[in-house]
């Protein structure tokens, strides 16, 4: 745990699998599986919007960002 940063606690890989953990259990009703999927949907727009961006790399990263946010605030 770095003591300069106290949002920075615990192992980043541990905290994603207990919470990929969750979300794969309880489905819908998880407390981060919405504001994942909604993270997905915003950025499948936006890189269907983009030049050079397709939607599904959009996708992956309005996820892979949201994801990160409900570990990392």
């Amino acid at each position: 745990m770095d003591e300069n940063n106290p949002k920075n606690e615990g192992d980043f890989v541990e905290d994603a699998k207990v919470e990929l953990t969750g979300m794969a259990k309880e489905g819908m009703h998880h407390p981060s599986t919405k504001p994942v999927l909604t993270g997905a949907a915003v950025g499948a727009i936006a890189g269907g919007l983009l030049p050079l961006v397709t939607w599904p790399i959009g996708l992956a990263v309005g996820a892979g960002y949201m994801f990160y946010k409900r570990l990392r605030p």
